[in-house]
């Protein structure tokens, strides 16, 4: 499915996708879930993934599981590398240490006997231990010349290698072989804490040995892997990669015979499950609320069906359930079907989608990754800590997290944390380092940065004709200051007679630039303008005349409430650009982005709201800091020092001028928090490490540069005899063990094999 967000990192290229849509899902709450008596800020939500033991699981059969799209490359060590890559690679290379349930890395057995640090003085270096049957698909052993082209490849010191990323590799001196080139001796020239984070996915030094290779063989084709699966072939026009089992895997034998992704759209996903081209897929709540109904209504009872999957779904259970699904009830849609034949076929094409869904489980959990509201502290009134902070604290994130995660059915804990989430053992609630939602001290740091109700109105001097200033600026002419007052009374008359069609005209203009994607709130109160006052409202008009025409010359016209209302600071008003992506898996985050223009409109701040095309979201706006405000999402990870610097270290000005933001997209940040984590990093001590990532992360909350919001729903339709596969939360998929609990072939066959 598609969201807003970022992977953590460079080893993949920035990825615009959409938000789950929010929508009334009815599906119970999450099995598992921490009671009301656990601290939910401490726990995290389980993994559903239908666990099965491999007795219980057949042999054989073919699944399909959709991605967005075939991936440009497959290697993840490129600036393109996506999701898919990610998702491919798992099951062909080697992860030395992959994340489990809590997000913690753990040793894979199936590629490594141990590896830990052996010395710390006077240089850090670590052994690896490889498994003595790891081999490569063409028969080579996994070894100590795999470590050294990788190591390479990756450290930044030939420019030949279009890499994406080089943390870590960087601070490697020298790799060895050791009794054999089954052990490896990696030497660091300064500490690394996060060594376990290298080396995964692992590739076969016949990709990384040469910039060739490593820059355009890997792309399209791995001709030689180690996973429980093997590639079989990449088909872009017919949007397939397809994986076999491995002949020469040494653990425990994958449970399917092959594993085909298909390049599915988000938007055509219950389509493609409906019509039983993918067995699993990542969904929106639309989806998964059909999903949801079809198991609910089928049989009319909610029982098995008569006849196979869906085959009890009767005309009057479609019928209510088609009404459910489109916001109506049974006797209006009743009604609508007597009196139109189109509603009738659409009742029959939902009745057979129904039967076909029935079929189909929602899992679901919460991703490992969080929603922010980022303020781009590089120009403008976000420039000011105190103007950031205080739109931090107008805040209720708790009202944010609940609008997307509750009616999933899902704990809705706004997060504590930028560089962990529940459940890590690195977490610690840090937000009080910001404070928690307080308008009336919100409003008093905008009042100490200069920005205070009516602000935004002209001086004294600029607005009032005929006054003294004036006069003293004329050279004390009172004969025609008098004639200006005259003069400025006789226009203010005729003027009046045009603002209510002006008003009228702003209406129309403002409705007009909603439709187009662009419109300010804040200031558009009814008789007056985005621009910030220059309407009347019904209230300023005194009986049989216009507003102003009584009042004694040299007084200014009376501002309309709503301008007065607002914020503004020397004139101007505080007006902020907030930008949305407009696709239509971005609901949620429209949703929100709504709720927080309230949040800020309730304290005076006017924002100015641009949705734009998803594909332009990131590459357009956000990492070009063209935005005040913007949502968008990063995910979790087992090694936030490294992982998290780029994403808040401070920018640095590049010879031109510009900024060198790396991946903070915010520009804020500061030299201590930047100093934190370069000792976080170099601290192989992992308590000392994540203490001092938490006082980095304190820093974060302190600068209000990024407010995490919630933790990102994930839903997935898995057919119901699937076992081991779903929503997988922190853990990597484990491959070998997915598969059908009956034996089947699911879904189209492929190359003519069932």
């Amino acid at each position: 499915m598609s969201h807003v967000g970022v992977p953590r990192g460079t080893a993949r290229k920035r990825r615009s996708v959409a938000l789950l849509a929010t929508g009334v899902l009815t599906i119970p709450v999450l099995a598992g879930c921490t009671s009301d008596s656990e601290d939910p800020t401490s726990v995290a939500v389980p993994q559903d993934i239908a666990p099965a033991s491999r007795d219980r699981v057949a042999d054989g059969s073919t699944l399909n599981w959709a991605i967005d799209a075939v991936p440009s490359t497959l290697n993840a060590f490129q600036a393109d590398a996506d999701g898919a890559t990610t998702r491919i690679t798992g099951a062909l290379l080697p992860s030395l240490f992959p994340m489990d349930a809590k997000g913690e890395p753990r040793l894979n057995p199936d590629y490594l006997e141990s590896a830990k640090v052996i010395e710390r003085e006077p240089k850090q270096v670590v052994l690896y231990k490889l498994n003595q049957q790891a081999v490569w698909s063409d028969g080579r052993e996994i070894g100590a010349p795999d470590f050294v082209a990788q190591w390479r490849a990756l450290s930044g010191k030939d420019s030949a290698f279009w890499t994406a990323r080089n943390a870590g590799y960087e601070r490697i001196e020298k790799i060895e072989r050791g009794k054999d080139d089954l052990q490896v001796r990696v030497t660091f020239s300064k500490p690394y804490a996060d060594w376990r984070s290298l080396f995964s996915p692992l590739y076969p030094k016949e990709v990384t040995g040469s910039p060739g290779t490593f820059n355009d063989g890997a792309r399209t084709t791995l001709r030689n892997t180690a996973g429980p699966f093997r590639l079989r072939s990449v088909n872009k026009p017919k949007g397939t990669v397809v994986l076999d089992r491995n002949p020469r895997w040494w653990g425990d034998e994958a449970r399917l015979d092959s594993l085909v992704f298909r390049a599915v759209e988000p938007g055509k996903r219950t389509d493609a499950l409906a019509e039983g081209t993918v067995d699993v897929a990542d969904i929106d709540p639309a989806t998964a609320n059909s999903i949801a109904l079809a198991a609910r209504y089928r049989g009319g009872n909610g029982g098995p069906p008569a006849h196979g999957p869906g085959a009890g779904i009767t005309p009057a259970a479609a019928l209510r359930s088609w009404a459910l699904a489109h916001g109506s009830d049974e006797e209006a849609a009743e009604t609508a079907r007597a009196a139109r034949e189109e509603t009738r076929e659409a009742v029959a094409v939902y009745a057979a989608e129904q039967k076909s869904l029935s079929g189909f489980a929602v899992r679901k959990s919460l991703e490992p990754s969080y929603t922010q509201l980022a303020l781009n502290g590089e120009s403008g009134p976000l420039s000011d800590d105190r103007v950031r902070r205080a739109i931090a604290r107008t805040l209720d994130r708790q009202e944010l997290a609940d609008a997307v995660l509750k009616p999933l059915g899902l704990p809705a804990k706004p997060p504590g944390s930028h560089l962990a989430l529940a459940g890590q053992p690195g977490y610690k609630d840090g937000s009080g380092a910001l404070g928690e939602r307080d308008t009336k001290e919100a409003q008093a740091l905008l009042a100490d940065a200069g920005w205070t109700p009516g602000g935004a109105l002209r001086s004294t001097r600029d607005t009032k004709a005929g006054s003294e200033a004036e006069k003293k600026d004329e050279g004390e002419k009172p004969a025609a200051g008098e004639k200006a007052a005259d003069e400025d009374k006789d226009e203010k008359a005729e003027k009046a007679g045009k603002m209510d069609e002006k008003a009228e005209d702003t209406e129309k203009d403002d409705k007009a630039s909603r439709e187009e994607g662009e419109y300010t709130v804040g200031d558009d109160k009814p008789g007056s303008r985005s621009s910030g006052g220059s309407g009347v409202t019904a209230q300023d008009k005194q009986p049989g005349g216009v507003a102003g025409a009584y009042a004694p010359v040299g007084t200014a016209a009376p501002a309309p409430a709503a301008v007065k209302s607002r914020l503004g600071k020397d004139g101007k008003p505080l007006s902020l650009r907030f930008v949305l992506p407009s696709g239509p898996g971005s609901q949620s985050l429209r949703t929100v982005g709504e709720k927080i223009v309230a949040m800020l409109d309730s304290i005076g701040i006017s924002t100015q709201v641009t949705k734009v095309a998803d594909d332009s979201y990131f590459k357009d706006h956000i990492a070009s800091g063209d935005y005040d405000l913007a949502l968008y999402s990063w995910p979790a990870t087992a090694y936030p020092a490294t992982d998290g610097r780029p994403i808040f270290a401070k920018p640095e000005p590049a010879t031109d001028g510009s900024l060198l933001v790396a991946q903070n997209y915010t520009r804020v940040g500061s030299d201590h928090i930047d100093q934190l984590f370069d000792r976080a990093v170099a601290e192989l001590d992992a308590d000392a490490s994540r203490d001092l990532l938490k006082q980095a992360d304190a820093r974060i909350w302190a600068a209000a540069g990024s407010i995490p919001l919630y933790q990102r729903p994930q839903l997935v339709a898995v057919d119901k005899k699937l076992a081991n596969i779903g929503a997988f939360g922190f853990a990597a998929p484990r491959y070998q063990d997915i598969g059908f609990t009956a034996r089947q072939a699911a879904g189209p066959p492929v190359n003519g094999k069932k």
